[in-house]
């Protein structure tokens, strides 16, 4: 079953989904931080929109909330075919005739994001090989010996797909994509920006001490500053006479237990876990996620890439490791290592 969290950078579907949406920026000049990221984006939309070309397929990795999603709809738009982007995801697409309908009904220049682009199956994946490069698929409409296959022409699309595991992807798909760019997480002083930008859209009144506090504590994540911004909002409402101050921003994130690095009850319980049951590593994700009744892939997804970015963990051949940081964050001393022990290195 899914962790809801209030610092989760997984959408929750729903409200959630159209409330990030709503805050999303809808060209590139509204996008804040990822600079290396936008500047060759610009530069390879301007050279496709000049030989009135779609443009090359795009893959975008990195961490869940960072804006993937966000940026391929901000790429449609700039090149004019934002009413026209077809969304889908890895898991959603069972086998090729999920995907060939979508295929033959895209139009000269569409735009095809598939998110967890890693998450497809290899059969899948390889019928996708010649819709990338030639702009054709080859589907059998029969099974059996008398099946017959098919090869069907495809107007030139952009396929953008999306990972947060870019190294699941094999190296044919990942060769198959002209134009490639990860996300790092983002500075406060951009956080702090995009929430500004929020606020303003949600009329909402907030000092630079709250938004501060709240860049602070947003891991990184867009996706989360703006959750935080509106779960604030909301203590700020019923608690408070509407407006965020630094006040009321550290009252509502005390509620939310979110500490003041903004890591919450899932991240402590990770780091409870590597440093009191395992002596602080290694130890295996396998082994840390029974330990805590969760799912390998709810860690590795939501709690560690977070914990890493701030040298909490660090990842060995033998399994993941507390550093002296987590140690002296969770408020526990480190245990003695031998000198030269095999230990010893992690601190």
């Amino acid at each position: 079953m899914p962790v809801q969290r209030v610092i989760s950078s997984e959408t929750a579907g729903g409200e959630e989904d159209r409330a990030n949406l709503a805050l999303r920026p809808r060209r590139l000049e509204d996008c804040v931080g990822q600079t290396q990221v936008i500047d060759q984006l610009k530069i390879a939309i301007t050279a496709a929109k000049g030989r009135r070309e779609p443009l090359e397929h795009i893959l975008l990795d990195g961490p869940p909330g960072l804006g993937k999603t966000t940026l391929a709809h901000v790429i449609a738009n700039e090149m004019g075919v934002g009413e026209r982007l077809r969304i889908t995801s890895g898991p959603a697409i069972a086998k090729t005739a999920d995907l060939m309908s979508t295929l033959t009904n895209l139009e000269e220049g569409d735009i095809l994001f598939i998110d967890e682009v890693h998450r497809l199956s290899k059969i899948v994946e390889e019928f996708l090989y010649p819709a990338m490069e030639d702009f054709r698929v080859d589907f059998t409409l029969e099974g059996g010996v008398g099946g017959r296959t098919v090869s069907f022409r495809l107007k030139r699309f952009t396929l953008i797909g999306a990972t947060t595991r870019a190294g699941m992807l094999t190296a044919a798909m990942r060769d198959r994509f002209g134009l490639r760019y990860h996300f790092d997480f983002y500075t406060t002083a951009d956080l702090r920006e995009i929430l500004r930008r929020s606020a303003k859209m949600l009329e909402l009144k907030a000092d630079d001490g709250a938004l501060g506090l709240l860049s602070e504590r947003a891991r990184g994540t867009p996706r989360v500053a703006n959750r935080l911004l509106r779960r604030t909002r909301d203590y700020a409402q019923v608690c408070g006479d509407g407006k965020l101050t630094a006040a009321i921003v550290e009252k509502a994130l005390e509620v939310q237990r979110i500490d003041r690095l903004g890591l919450d009850e899932l991240d402590r319980a990770f780091l409870a876990a590597l440093v009191n049951v395992y002596n602080g590593g290694p130890a295996g994700i396998e082994a840390i996620a029974a330990t805590m009744g969760q799912e390998r892939d709810t860690l590795e997804d939501m709690v560690e890439p977070f914990l890493l970015q701030m040298g909490f963990v660090t990842r060995t051949r033998q399994g993941r490791c507390a550093t002296r940081a987590a140690y002296e964050h969770m408020g526990v001393a480190p245990p003695v290592r031998e000198a030269g022990g095999a230990e010893a290195s992690l601190f």
